[in-house]
């Protein structure tokens, strides 16, 4: 899927903000199913932490620990200096009202259109907005990711890459510190996953957003993140830029890069 000549290999910048994301000896088990094994990150302010990794590798696990919805074994997770595996469910909602997803299907509500989708979620997060601020609101997520002609659409009339942007411009509508982007380019054409990899680059770059990109697509790992880790059942394997790791001396992990 590369076809990304005109692109920067990631960013290749160490990041210089404070930490927005942490995770401390973080653990998950479903029973004797060791999901997470004692995992340790940041994500600092500004940054595209990829997560890279195998099916069963602890990668979504570990983004529903992040989110609240699956408790942790043992650990901390750390959000704006919070500890969320501490909080209650109304605190939660208020750390969630900070992050927006990119789920890989875009998990749009069939039967509304492309305006109504996004207000849905607007009305969800800011409850005493106007139908002005509302519309315009819409107008600048679809802006944001260039379907402003899709407003009026349903869903079933758009292509598989059209939804996944219109999922962005969904998760861009609340203004989140935070974006989790949940294998942003699977499914897609090799034309449709480079505009998703630039969308994921610009939207940084506009808005500073941290991002945390969870994927086992290599050239999306390249082009997107500033910082990857590598997960092997609930272990980092290995951290650094996509040159580091694409150099890394473990065997399991150069199986990544083997044709």
């Amino acid at each position: 899927m590369e076809n990304t000549k005109n692109l920067p290999v990631g960013y290749d910048q160490p990041a210089t903000g404070t930490s927005l994301i942490e995770f401390k000896n973080v653990y998950k088990s479903y029973g004797s199913n060791k999901v997470l094994n004692g995992i340790s990150f940041t994500v600092k302010r500004g940054e595209n932490l990829v997560i890279l990794g195998k099916s069963g590798s602890g990668k979504s696990v570990a983004v529903k620990c992040l989110v609240g919805l699956t408790k942790v074994d043992k650990g901390e997770i750390f959000i704006s200096g919070k500890d969320i595996t501490k909080l209650n469910e109304e605190e939660l909602n208020r750390i969630r009202m900070k992050i927006g997803f990119l789920f890989q299907n875009g998990a749009l509500y069939d039967s509304m259109t492309v305006r109504e989708n996004l207000i849905f979620t607007l009305q969800h997060n800011h409850k005493n907005l106007t139908a002005h601020e509302m519309e315009s609101a819409v107008k600048e997520a679809l802006q944001n990711v260039g379907l402003e002609e899709a407003i009026d659409q349903l869903p079933a009339e758009l292509s598989g890459g059209m939804r996944k942007r219109i999922g962005l411009a969904r998760a861009l509508i609340i203004k989140p510190e935070i974006i989790i982007y949940d294998e942003p380019t699977g499914g897609l054409d090799t034309i449709t996953a480079r505009e998703i990899i630039e969308l994921i680059r610009n939207i940084k770059l506009k808005y500073n957003t941290s991002s945390i990109i969870i994927t086992h697509d290599l050239t999306c790992a390249k082009y997107t993140g500033d910082r990857i880790i590598v997960l092997k059942d609930g272990i980092i394997k290995a951290e650094g830029s996509y040159k580091e790791i694409e150099n890394n001396a473990d065997d399991w992990v150069k199986s990544f890069f083997e044709k």
